[in-house]
């Protein structure tokens, strides 16, 4: 039998020879779901082609930076004018600060912004900055979210490794992972009996704005506030990590959704906030910003060492500036119209096959976990719990169909601006065959 897909299994055989697992990031290698990863040599607006020329409607979107679609015009101007002026120089640059003044104008809780290159290595820096601000040494995070891979908090971190089933990673040292405290999320008695027991040795307290590594899981009503309030109680920092969230979910991120939203009932502001994905437009930048006092604890003006040679990298710098740019407040409402109607439709279709599942939301982002009806999904333990053998058969039919979805269920769905209604209707109309193949499945 000929293969549909031979230059991509090909391409997998090649790279199987040269790269650990032939991928430079594990969910790539369809681990999950089996079956050949897809090649993308393309991609334009909503859309994706692989190498044998297969086109897809793309619900990855870079894992959020294609907020306004692939390839979109004004992004692609502004990177061209500044590949023509260079590549990288090892000096300061204007659009670093031009990025930095357009992140503090849509979030008001950054004070200083410090561009770094990955979302790890963001995380990694709030984490060091937070402990050498406070001389303290211990960090809570919460099972399921996911905060980049350094050592001391890959401890139940969900993406990949709930993707893998792994527990935390080798070699990470005892020494290291003791350091972690690790507790359940959407848990504040937990939080508090911690700092009960533990409060002068806690520097911060890390939490993704809103899970969306172990699938979406909305926090509750209350949770990030509370976070807040303790941590302020104790002397120690709340780091909000909007690695994804942050840019994506709507014009200032989660926490401007919530926290920093005009009408929240009782605002609260993180001592320091984690950007990433959408920042850098589609190229490798990433940011930690946040309380003034805080931020100056950073080398030149403070003890706390960060440096990096591709920091504020000018043809990263000019993607930011250009997406943030035109990323408007009316790409938000339409790609928050798509999404309701998306997930909408995939339940729709998903009851017509009998198929018992739940949809979790983070502002325009949403999961889907299967099994759930009962009580949803409101930690880690509830998303292990799901029938998560559905997926697979769910996830390659609408791949038959023309539909890239993200080959893990642990994982958010992601929309763009350029999700028209002829790239909608692909969507829906693969739907009702990937929810009988998902009602067919055996766990």
């Amino acid at each position: 039998m000929t293969s549909s897909n031979p230059r991509n299994e090909a391409l997998f055989d090649r790279a199987r020879q040269l790269m650990p697992g032939g991928v430079n990031s594990p969910v790539r290698a369809f681990g999950s779901v089996g079956g050949t990863p897809r090649f993308m040599v393309s991609a334009k607006g909503p859309y994706l082609t692989d190498a044998d020329g297969k086109e897809y409607v793309d619900l990855v979107c870079s894992w959020g930076p294609a907020l306004l679609g692939h390839a979109h015009p004004a992004v692609l101007e502004a990177v061209h004018a500044a590949v023509d002026r260079g590549l990288s120089f090892g000096t300061s640059t204007p659009d670093e600060a031009n990025l930095a003044a357009i992140v503090q104008e849509r979030v008001p809780a950054v004070e200083r912004l410090r561009m770094v290159s990955t979302g790890t290595e963001a995380t990694m820096t709030a984490v060091r900055l937070a402990r050498g601000f406070t001389g303290r040494n211990l960090i809570i995070k919460f099972a399921g979210c996911y905060h980049g891979h350094l050592d001391g908090l890959l401890a139940a971190a969900g993406s990949g490794l709930a993707t893998l089933a792994l527990p935390g990673s080798a070699g990470v040292t005892e020494a290291t992972a003791a350091e972690t405290l690790v507790l359940p999320y959407n848990d504040l008695a937990a939080v508090k009996e911690a700092f009960a027991v533990h409060g002068q040795n806690i520097a911060a307290v890390i939490t993704e704005a809103a899970p969306a590594n172990m699938g979406v899981v909305t926090p509750a009503e209350g949770f990030n506030l509370g976070l807040s309030r303790i941590t302020r109680e104790h002397g120690a920092l709340l780091i909000i990590d909007e690695v994804l969230t942050g840019f994506r979910t709507g014009y200032s991120g989660y926490w401007g959704l919530t926290g920093g939203a005009p009408d929240a009932e009782e605002p609260w502001t993180p001592d320091l906030l984690t950007f990433g994905k959408v920042i850098g437009g589609g190229m490798p930048t990433a940011a930690l910003g946040g309380r003034a006092d805080v931020m100056d604890y950073l080398a030149p003006t403070g003890p706390v060492y960060q440096a990096g040679t591709l920091s504020g990298n000018p043809v990263a710098m000019a993607a930011g500036v250009a997406t943030l740019t035109n990323a408007t407040r009316d790409v938000y409402s339409f790609i928050d119209v798509r999404s309701l109607e998306l997930s909408s439709a995939l339940s729709t279709a998903l009851d017509a096959a009998g198929v018992d599942h739940s949809i979790q939301f983070a502002g325009n982002l949403f999961s889907v976990a299967f099994g759930t009806s009962a009580n949803g999904v409101h930690n880690y333990a509830d998303a292990q719990a799901q029938e998560a053998f559905r997926y697979a058969p769910f996830f390659h039919s609408m791949l038959e169909s023309g539909v890239y979805l993200p080959p893990s269920v642990f994982e958010a769905w992601f929309l763009s601006a350029a999700h028209d209604d002829d790239a909608m209707n692909r969507i829906y109309d693969a739907l009702p065959a990937a929810a009988k193949a998902a009602a067919a499945a055996q766990g």
